[in-house]
């Protein structure tokens, strides 16, 4: 690929981003998810297996101050098809993103595909978990991570 446009997706939303490390000179473009924003997934389900639920606001403001540290292009609506459109808007040949764990991104991923190569980057660990770790809510995963996060921070990072 030589003109990528960069995917930015809601599970790495920082400066370390390997696709805005990778190409820190290409636009790239988050989407509010209008399906996911009113609770309506057809590709996943609450990860404990209920119906899945509306993003609270307070997680909408989160994701958008992260957003606005980032050099992005913010759009609302059909995940697939609004960066397609950004794709054609900046005459891309690709699509770089981060891997991401949700299931939800790997599938609109596999759609983005259709139209357009997609390279997937992995990102850098935060953290170094043993065993399984439960992504299904933040609060249970922090309480595994903390430690760990802590353990290795210092006042000089």
């Amino acid at each position: 690929m030589e003109r990528p446009i960069l995917w930015i997706h809601g599970e790495a939303l920082g400066p370390a981003n390997p696709a805005l490390q990778a190409h820190p000179d290409r636009p790239a473009v988050f989407v509010f998810d209008a399906e996911l924003l009113a609770g309506r997934s057809p590709t996943t389900g609450d990860p404990a297996g209920g119906a899945p639920q509306a993003v609270s606001l307070k997680r909408i403001g989160f994701l958008y101050e992260c957003l606005l540290e980032l050099p992005v292009s913010l759009r609302h609506g059909d995940v697939a098809a609004e960066v397609l459109a950004f794709a054609r808007a900046h005459g891309a040949d690709g699509i770089v993103t981060s891997a991401g764990t949700d299931p939800r991104v790997e599938a609109i991923g596999k759609a983005l595909e259709q139209e357009l190569p997609v390279e997937v980057l992995e990102p850098e660990p935060f953290v170094q978990l043993d065993g399984r770790v439960d992504l299904g809510r933040f609060s249970r995963y922090w309480r595994r991570a903390e430690r760990e996060v802590w353990a290795n921070w210092s006042p000089q990072q």
